[in-house]
């Protein structure tokens, strides 16, 4: 960290940020001013860039289960590390400071002496606990319980396995963003819940100590990047987006359309305790400061664009935007994006993904826009649930997520929301979120007032009074959600 020095940057200096998503690893390298070395605005230069793109291989070994591969997953990390400064035609003596951000809930038990895991990473898409949910959310138990029994084990979500295996064991640590995830967190105290953890039959003593977001967590192993790399943040993937999106104030709205949809409001210093299923969430602790948000998802977004891809219905997601400005509207035809259950308010594990309303005239434009319109009705239905319950003024949204670049959804959302809605040049949020946490921690940047200034913003989406013309298509889509919701128990009544 010889490049800064009391707060103050120096010139040649940059931070690394990488990106663990659900289907993703991506690695950033950032300059002052929060640009990216090498970056260019044409797609096909991405992958050959600094910011590189390595797929993870999601396994299904029975229907609804999702695991990676822990030991896999960390090769890829690495590897992007050493890809993303080398094409940036730095050095890694360069980067002062590392920032990590990953998908949240997804864990891992291994053995503390050996390093080895006693299993895959169990994802947060893994649907394996639905049967059990209804008297307690025993997901965790299902491998957890057999692990315990080993002895030396230690639990951890992708951040604790990450710093456990770039410091060679020298580090078994989460932050609060992280750890309140897991469903055995205490919000409310900021500690692990000795009652909850019980609960779930995983003993205290395999969890890790939890630390601030935003502070030295130890250094990379010299062997790995051949040089050690301070690590000075790390965060969950949505609160490090909220911050990449300097969403700080109480009211602010983080709004990311990726893998699946995460709304995300700013409470302030207090958590939220819903009634429809919004989770009180940390969103960072830095110091003495803690800000807490409140969150809706809805978990199929960017799978069902997927889906629709490998259907046939459009051979580049691109291609969508075209394809509903050639019907006017779906033909009544309805779609009910649930792959995995339907979240808040809903809250129904059993729900189907469905398409009602089909007919002889029904086109695949009138699929596509179907399914579109299905992402800003979600998105409304989250809206309206967090402006019911959360009594905190909306002060602004902030777009981000790969599908935030389709104009469709967006002005529709927008529309709906009938509020102005921000879409940032880059839509890497977590990425950038966990630069900002990571470049506050050693002075690179000086405070968020100018992380501010240095957040772009490419369009503000505003909205149409089209509101009262699409009220009728809201209430019938709403129709087709109450229908398709307790699929599976009436097919395993029948």
């Amino acid at each position: 960290m010889g490049s800064v020095k009391n707060g103050v940057r120096r010139s040649g200096t940059y931070i690394l940020a990488v990106d663990v998503g659900s289907t993703s690893i991506r690695c950033h390298v950032y300059n002052p001013a929060a640009k990216i070395k090498g970056f260019s605005s044409r797609p096909e230069e991405d992958a050959t860039q600094a910011t590189l793109k390595k797929k993870i291989k999601l396994l299904y070994p029975k229907p609804g289960w999702v695991e990676v591969n822990p030991e896999a997953m960390f090769e890829q990390f690495v590897a992007v590390v050493k890809e993303a400064v080398q094409v940036s035609g730095l050095h890694m003596k360069q980067m002062v400071a590392l920032g990590i951000s990953t998908q949240r809930a997804t864990f891992v038990t291994w053995d503390k002496t050996t390093g080895i895991p006693f299993h895959n990473f169990i994802c947060w898409q893994d649907l394996r606990a639905v049967e059990l949910v209804r008297s307690w959310n025993e997901s965790l138990l299902l491998w957890v319980q057999d692990a315990v029994a080993e002895e030396n084990c230690c639990f951890g979500t992708i951040d604790t396995w990450l710093l456990y295996k770039l410091t060679k064991g020298a580090v078994f640590a989460t932050d609060y963003s992280n750890a309140s995830t897991t469903a055995m967190f205490d919000p409310y105290q900021l500690c692990w819940s000795t009652f909850l953890a019980n609960l779930l039959s995983v003993p205290v003593s395999i969890l890790p100590p939890v630390k601030d977001t935003c502070c030295n967590f130890g250094y990379t192993d010299g062997s790995i990047f051949d040089i050690p790399i301070p690590i000075m943040a790390m965060a969950a993937d949505q609160q490090a987006a909220m911050f990449g999106e300097c969403c700080f104030e109480p009211g602010d709205v983080k709004l990311t359309m990726g893998t699946g949809t995460f709304m995300s409001v700013n409470t302030g210093t207090q958590p939220h305790a819903s009634l429809t299923g919004l989770y009180p969430l940390v969103g960072w602790k830095i110091g003495s400061e803690i800000v807490y948000i409140a969150e809706g998802n809805a978990a199929d977004t960017g799978k069902v664009i997927q889906w629709a891809q490998q259907l046939g219905l459009f051979s580049n997601v691109a291609e969508t935007e075209k394809m509903v400005q050639e019907v006017q509207n779906s033909d009544g035809v309805f779609f009910v994006p649930s792959f995995s259950g339907l979240q808040a308010p809903l809250n129904d594990p059993n729900a189907c993904a469905s398409f009602m309303g089909l007919k002889p005239s029904t086109t695949k434009f009138h699929l596509v826009r179907a399914i579109l319109e299905s992402i800003a009705f979600r998105n409304k239905q989250l809206y309206d649930t967090m402006q019911k319950e959360v009594n905190i003024p909306i002060t602004c949204i902030r777009a981000d997520g790969g599908i935030c670049n389709n104009q469709f959804v967006m002005q529709l959302t927008t529309d709906l929301l009938i509020c102005n809605i921000e879409k940032p040049k880059r839509v890497d949020m977590s990425s950038l979120g966990a630069a900002f946490l990571a470049g506050l921690a050693i002075g690179y940047w000086g405070s968020r007032e100018e992380l501010k200034t240095i957040r772009s913003v490419e369009k503000i989406f505003k909205p149409q009074d089209v509101l009262h013309h699409y009220k009728p298509t809201i209430e019938n889509w709403e129709l087709a959600v109450r229908r398709s919701m307790n699929w599976y128990n009436k097919t395993k009544q029948e």
